[in-house]
């Protein structure tokens, strides 16, 4: 990084060393910037894992072919838009086998996150859809409660109301 005296220093020489020396020092100082993009999902029956979303939580869900030359040619693609990210659900991969699922808690990916504005009520909604809660409706902190509901292939979801 740059200490603030020695970028003042290049910045108020005007030679073309110091603009040479001041932009090497901002390109090994500037990390490059990570955008998120998806989350992917890997199921046994992508479908069925699609229509919980759906159905559950509202997912929009779109469906094409996984091209040729892929493992997966042929097989349906499925894409979910869910609360503005994207998910893919992929088949099982036919060259190695899988794994079962983590069972929580354990290290890596735990679960999603999803913002409500009425816990109970989408509480009540779910659980007319048939969702498992693995944690009820609580008051996590002050003005912030959580319930976790099951998904397929061991993904917990968090329902998360946030007092304004």
């Amino acid at each position: 990084m740059i200490r603030r005296a020695t970028w003042r220093a290049h910045t108020t020489d005007n030679s073309a060393a110091a603009r040479a020396a001041a932009s090497k020092l901002l390109e090994k100082s500037i990390m490059t910037v990570f955008k998120y993009d998806h989350v992917h999902l890997r199921s046994p029956d992508p479908e069925a894992t699609a229509q919980f979303y759906e159905n559950m939580f509202g997912a929009e869900i779109s469906r094409s072919l996984y091209p040729a030359g892929t493992p997966f040619a042929g097989q349906p693609r499925i894409t979910m838009k869910l609360g503005g990210t994207s998910f893919y659900v992929a088949p099982t991969d036919p060259r190695t086998p899988n794994g079962d699922p983590p069972k929580a808690p354990h290290f890596g990916l735990e679960h999603i996150g999803l913002t409500v504005e009425n816990l109970d009520a989408a509480a009540a909604e779910l659980k007319g859809k048939g969702a498992h809660f693995t944690l009820e409706p609580v008051t996590f902190t002050p003005g912030i409660k959580i319930a976790f509901v099951q998904a397929p292939q061991g993904v917990l979801v968090e329902l998360i109301q946030r007092d304004r």
